[in-house]
């Protein structure tokens, strides 16, 4: 397996083609996986506000300086969240409007022009399924597209990145019913491997490189047309809610 960085050296603006960045910067074979940081999907799409046109709320601004935050960042966290899972030390853990559960909503101002922030794609799914498609009619490559984005997790810590976008495979390798070396029935194995994916990309891709995609090549793995939907556990199964 290969995991081939693809670097992007301009600003991404929404007038560009992020699939055609990709084409011209490396060639694309059938069955590769093509990595993409999520932050430049954001920028493509319009998903980047001035913060000094963000008018705090009441709540907004108690919750801030509770926590010391910027109200502003606190207005767009709240807005673009379903619900509050946990709120503590200055972190609000979040279920996005699209379903992430993710830290302060995925709102971000790193690689940002000062007094702006990044907000997550509406739906990296169907983000993932446009640049998919996009590439297959400009190179009659059939390949998949993951997005990713970068989370803390339980108990660990460090961040990894994970994917919140999909397109094109399974994103989840289930071994249940099939036996291991010693014959034994496995039962509750099930390795995401979308995730597993974006997370060895981002070894390549960095965080300021202008690397933000990578093509993974010679992985076999389960095409398929469901997105991140089933990366998600259940409520009733997660013991962290």
């Amino acid at each position: 397996m290969e995991i081939i960085p693809v670097t992007i050296e301009k600003e991404i603006e929404t007038s560009d083609d992020i699939s055609q960045l990709i084409i011209s910067s490396n060639e694309i074979h059938d069955g590769d996986i093509v990595i993409i940081a999520q932050k430049i999907i954001s920028k493509q799409e319009g998903r980047i506000v001035d913060l000094s046109t963000v008018t705090p709320s009441l709540l907004s601004e108690g919750i801030s300086s509770q926590y010391q935050k910027d109200p502003r960042i606190m207005e767009l966290i709240l807005s673009e969240s379903k619900r509050i899972i946990r709120m503590k030390n200055g972190i609000l853990i979040v279920e996005t409007n699209d379903g992430v559960i993710c830290a302060n909503a995925g709102i971000d101002e790193s690689n940002v022009k000062d007094g702006f922030a990044t907000l997550l794609p509406l739906n990296s799914d169907v983000s993932a399924k446009i640049i998919r498609e996009r590439i297959f009619n400009q190179t009659k490559k059939d390949v998949a597209v993951i997005i990713s984005d970068t989370f803390g997790r339980p108990f660990r810590m460090g961040q990894t990145n994970c994917a919140i976008g999909v397109s094109g495979l399974s994103p989840i390798l289930d071994y249940e019913g099939t036996k291991d070396t010693f014959g034994k029935i496995l039962r509750v194995t099930a390795i995401a491997i979308a995730d597993e994916l974006s997370a060895a990309s981002e070894l390549v891709m960095g965080k300021t490189l202008k690397i933000p995609v990578a093509i993974v090549r010679n992985y076999s793995f389960q095409k398929g047309e469901h997105g991140t939907d089933e990366l998600i556990r259940p409520e009733p199964e997660d013991l962290f809610r």
